[in-house]
């Protein structure tokens, strides 16, 4: 029988990225092609981080998460919209080109589901580019590459230090 490697001797995930750094290397190297892409393609940065949002929400990623909305609320996007993301079908908060790109990311990280692929890929083609379309599938497909890295590392989400925010009624 195999010896237990030191990671799991001592009862925690290895962190993939930095087992492997030539691998992680290569992921973010294609983030950084996708990212250029989405930029020829038109696509905003808000948009991309409202994808990024929308896919690591669907895969429970709290590292990703954590990380997207803040760059979300640094690329200009607001906490109304952060905030109802995930159902995003019932508000009007959304741009038929955001709504379009939402559910394009959600059949690309849910592929299984072949009638609601059909039906965001005829919703994205009515109001995307071939070249919108194409990047927001490659944005989808990184982030998931990525949320998978955090998930199966247990990539730590930290408390922000600050005052709590509550809303005032």
């Amino acid at each position: 029988m195999a010896k237990a490697t030191s990671a799991e001797g001592r009862g925690r995930r290895v962190f993939v990225d930095k087992q492997s750094p030539q691998a992680y290397g290569a992921l973010v190297q294609t983030a950084e092609a996708v990212r250029a892409t989405a930029g020829e393609a038109g696509l905003d940065r808000q948009l991309v981080e409202l994808v990024n949002l929308r896919v690591s929400q669907i895969n429970g990623c709290a590292f990703c998460l954590n990380l997207h909305t803040r760059a979300a609320l640094r690329a200009g996007e607001t906490t109304q919209r952060l905030g109802v993301l995930a159902a995003w079908r019932d508000t009007e908060v959304f741009t038929p080109r955001e709504r379009a790109a939402l559910g394009l990311a959600e059949a690309t990280t849910s592929p299984a589901d072949a009638a609601a692929q059909e039906a965001a890929y005829g919703v994205a083609r009515q109001v995307l580019t071939d070249d919108e379309i194409s990047a927001v599938i490659w944005v989808a497909i990184t982030m998931n590459a990525f949320n998978r890295v955090s998930i199966m590392s247990k990539h730590p989400v930290r408390p922000i230090p600050g005052p709590r925010q509550t809303p005032s009624a």
